[in-house]
């Protein structure tokens, strides 16, 4: 494998993100139907993996992002602001007070419980960034001038208009021009594509997409969906033969697209919507790697969990180059980001690299 990534010391940004933020409304135990409260943060799917970068592994990240200029607005910056995140490339879009000309993104999501699955109800349409395309965005001066060494993006920001996948492509090809590794996590939503031509849409954006991409994400679902491959095996069937499946879809994928240097996907057992096997494998240079197993694993809010193992994996993949280690830094970093509420990670670099070399839960005095 050899990702080409610039010196650190050519670049004002280690990662940068290109996506959507939204406001994340959580009822907490309770139901979207009949919360009377929410608690808020700030979460999206490209958003996440930068700011887990940020603050659990200390690079330094931006975001390629728009806001409407209003109270939400200015409450969606101030999140990014306390998760370290740099807004200098924020772009801000006047609104006519009733969002009809732009709005922000909001996403009411239930975390689950036992035999009651995790549920999100996005309310994002007309947003601030699904209205831009590439010129409005100063990017030679983000990836020429001031230098980027990694750029993320994903399948839920190219689903949000038909001008978002032209974007990414035209940011891609920019950031690809400047000798940026780029990484794209396929995310596949079916709700969000079936406005804008369903599986025959998400297959042409992503397959265009994916000839640009150095390190593609995604689980089996995303792989099926997105690029047309099929996974041998189900969750019904035993898990050698699913993890088997899973060996042959990233080998599809990687020849499929010689571009490709890393490939990679989650391993997600769903027993109760609190309780998950959880684990990882990468495909790099012909050979396949596989995380430890988190068997059993307590989940508290599990959304941002793949998001999390894409910040892990990234940092892994930059700080080390080696796939083995990469995927075991991604799916500790998402078991831990599982442990705690809201879409981003509450976690340490020190508490990831604990539980990769197999800490125990203990009390910690």
């Amino acid at each position: 494998m050899k990702l080409d990534v610039k010196p650190a010391a050519d670049c004002r940004y280690d990662a940068v993100s290109l996506g959507e933020i939204m406001l994340r409304l959580d009822p907490g135990e309770g139901r979207i139907r009949t919360a009377r409260s929410f608690r808020a943060w700030e979460g999206g799917g490209e958003y996440n993996v930068v700011r887990g970068l940020r603050r659990c592994f200390g690079y330094r990240a931006a975001v390629l992002t728009a806001f409407a200029d209003n109270e939400v607005g200015r409450l969606m910056e101030d999140f990014v602001l306390q998760g370290g995140v740099d807004t200098s490339y924020i772009k801000w879009m006047p609104t006519d007070g009733m969002g009809r000309s732009c709005r922000n993104g909001l996403n009411f999501t239930e975390r689950g419980f036992g035999i009651r699955g995790a549920l999100g109800c996005s309310d994002r349409a007309n947003t601030a960034i699904s209205k831009m395309r590439a010129e409005d965005f100063d990017l030679e001066r983000l990836f020429g001038r001031d230098g980027v060494r990694w750029l993320h993006t994903g399948g839920i920001y190219a689903a949000l208009s038909e001008t978002s996948a032209e974007t990414a492509v035209e940011v891609i090809r920019t950031a690809k021009k400047y000798g940026t590794v780029v990484s794209y996590d396929l995310n596949y939503r079916p709700s969000m594509w079936s406005a804008i031509g369903g599986k025959e849409k998400v297959q042409a954006v992503n397959k265009e997409i994916a000839k640009y991409v150095d390190v593609m994400i995604g689980n089996e679902e995303d792989f099926t969906a997105c690029l047309g491959f099929e996974v041998e095996g189900n969750d019904e069937d035993l898990k050698s033969l699913h993890l088997e499946g899973y060996r042959k879809m990233v080998g599809t994928a990687a020849r499929t697209y010689p571009n490709f240097k890393v490939v990679a996907t989650t391993l997600r057992t769903v027993k109760t919507a609190t309780v998950n096997d959880w684990s990882a494998i990468v495909w790099a240079d012909g050979e396949v790697y596989k995380a430890k197993d988190y068997k059993d694993l307590e989940i508290l809010d599990r959304v941002g969990g793949g998001d999390s193992f894409a910040s892990g994996l990234i940092f892994g993949l930059m700080e080390t180059g080696d796939p083995e280690t990469a995927v075991n830094y991604g799916a500790a970093h998402g078991a831990l980001a599982m442990t705690t509420p809201g879409d981003t990670t509450m976690a340490s670099r020190a508490e990831v690299e604990a539980i990769m070399r197999g800490a125990g839960a203990r009390v910690k005095r």
